[in-house]
């Protein structure tokens, strides 16, 4: 199953709405163009809106963790916003709450790039 992405700009910052499941295969790597052409695009504050992502397993956390270097060494910031309870517990059991900066409101994150 691969995941659907809408792209908008809000002040500035490029919100990509994720939906689906972030797994190995298909989805994965539909994350990795969808962040990588948002970049070849000039966007440097990259917002990933994960409240319609309802599963990741460890290759789509490997997959946030690469689009978060990605952007990083492209001179830019990736946030994360809405993000689910079941991806929270993850990010907190591998201890990557510490590496993302996640937000429920879409205001706020997007405030937070200035």
């Amino acid at each position: 199953m691969s995941i659907h992405s809408k792209t908008r700009e809000v002040d500035g910052v490029t919100i990509l709405d994720i939906s689906g499941k972030i797994t190995l295969g298909a989805a994965s790597a539909e994350l990795r163009g969808v962040v990588s052409d948002a970049l070849s695009k000039g966007s440097k504050k990259i917002l990933l809106n994960l409240a319609d992502v309802g599963y990741v397993d460890s290759a789509g956390l490997g997959e946030l963790v690469s689009a978060y270097t990605t952007v990083k060494n492209g001179g830019g910031t990736l946030k994360l916003l809405h993000v689910t309870k079941k991806v929270s517990d993850l990010l907190v059991i591998t201890k990557l709450v510490t590496v993302f900066e996640t937000f429920e409101d879409e205001a706020a994150a997007v405030a937070s790039f200035k």
